[in-house]
């Protein structure tokens, strides 16, 4: 994964047939060769706003404005929403390269590995209903079906499937872009491929992002409740809250249903853009197969972090983490702290799917903001920048 530490959120594969990340290469790559239409302002208020909030939302559009313009994102989206629930949606770019159709406000995009959040929600749940324990061992709720070498289900926990340090190898990382965009697949097919690979290391030992660990978490969700992980997702998350524009695309479903921004896809890094609006995400399933929006993004995590989807312990346990990377991350159950630049953490997650790229999460004050962009950063200054975009949006 990339050495930047971004690799905490994302969803790689290989491309080409060669044993490579494609989701994406960290190669540096200039792109602004390309006009990228006309930068939008900020929505209007529902009501007047103080100064200092004025600038901080100033700062929000410029630092889109940036992403488009700097690092070449074809478009770029932001949801902001205070403490009181007051929000604001922000938009830069165009959301169609060919036709330069605007960005739909607050539009859908596939949010990849925030899915994670969700997964270990619905995981969480049943530890609060006494049919899950955390320390209990994979093979306690699916008997036999991890082994491999270097890997024993008989001696991961599901604690360490939720915080990456299973040493389960990542299936992501042997997929290659036609596969993933074109393929139908199986949960049962991703997990047989990582496991025709070493462990990374023992269980407990260390952290080690890996897609696997979340496929098998959303194995364990089915085997329990004798119910379709999204059927799960939707009953104790998605409706529960009111999350109106976010679902988990059925089978063989291709396209995004609600207004959306086209996505774009370079592979390789320095390749040209390629429009990926349309493919099967079942290669994520609960490692990275939710479709949402920012708004949504920001309700579902501001509701988890005051309490209203798990009962205090399991909100704890969510929340003890591990360091993940050098860049101050650090990775709970299905859930990450980062440090502002105001002071404090917030709390998200965050996702790479090919043609998407979403940040954010919710401060300890109740503030959320998250950003999308449409094409996943190639070079260290425009992963930098979607990052910084967040963080003047939770710190002004």
């Amino acid at each position: 994964m990339s050495a930047r530490t971004r690799q905490s959120l994302r969803f790689p594969a290989r491309q080409g047939g060669r044993r490579r990340r494609a989701w994406p290469a960290a190669a540096a790559v200039a792109i602004g060769v390309m006009t990228l239409g006309v930068l939008a302002p900020p929505a209007a208020s529902d009501s007047a706003a103080p100064a200092a909030a004025a600038a901080r939302q100033d700062a929000v559009q410029r630092a889109l404005n940036t992403l488009v313009r700097d690092d070449g994102m074809p478009a770029a989206l932001a949801s902001v929403q205070d403490r009181n629930g007051r929000a604001r949606t922000y938009t830069a770019g165009v959301g169609d390269l060919t036709t330069g159709a605007k960005v739909p406000r607050d539009g859908q995009v596939r949010i990849g590995s925030n899915t994670k959040t969700f997964t270990a929600v619905v995981v969480l749940q049943l530890v609060a209903e006494r049919r899950v324990s955390l320390d209990a061992f994979v093979d306690t709720y699916l008997p036999g079906l991890v082994r491999g070498k270097g890997i024993d289900g008989g001696r991961i926990t599901v604690r360490q499937l939720l915080q990456h340090t299973s040493g389960l190898p990542d299936y992501g990382m042997h997929l290659d872009d036609d596969e993933i965009r074109n393929r139908y697949f199986e949960p049962r097919e991703l997990l047989d491929l990582a496991l025709e690979h070493p462990a990374t290391a023992a269980p407990g030992k260390k952290w080690g992002y890996s897609n696997t660990n979340y496929v098998l978490a959303g194995l364990i969700v089915q085997k329990v409740t004798g119910r379709p992980l999204a059927e799960e997702m939707d009953r104790r998350i998605i409706k529960r809250i009111g999350l109106r524009h976010t679902y988990f695309p059925a089978p063989g479903e291709m396209t995004i249903r609600g207004p959306h921004p086209r996505g774009y896809h370079r592979s390789p890094a320095d390749g040209p853009l390629r429009d990926f609006t349309e493919m099967d995400p079942s290669a994520g399933w609960a490692a990275g197969q939710l479709i949402s929006t920012n708004s949504d993004l920001n309700r579902f995590f501001t509701a988890l972090l005051a309490g209203r989807l798990l009962p205090p312990a399991q909100l704890a346990e969510m929340r003890t983490t591990v360091p993940a990377g050098t860049s101050g991350l650090r990775y709970g159950l299905g859930l990450t702290s980062r440090p502002l630049s105001c002071g404090g953490v917030y709390w998200g997650h965050g996702g790479d799917i090919a043609g998407y790229e979403t940040r954010g999460g919710v401060t300890e004050g109740g503030r959320a903001a998250n950003v999308a962009v449409t094409s996943i950063p190639t070079d260290e200054a425009a992963a930098r920048h979607v990052n910084d975009a967040v963080d003047k949006a939770l710190c002004g």
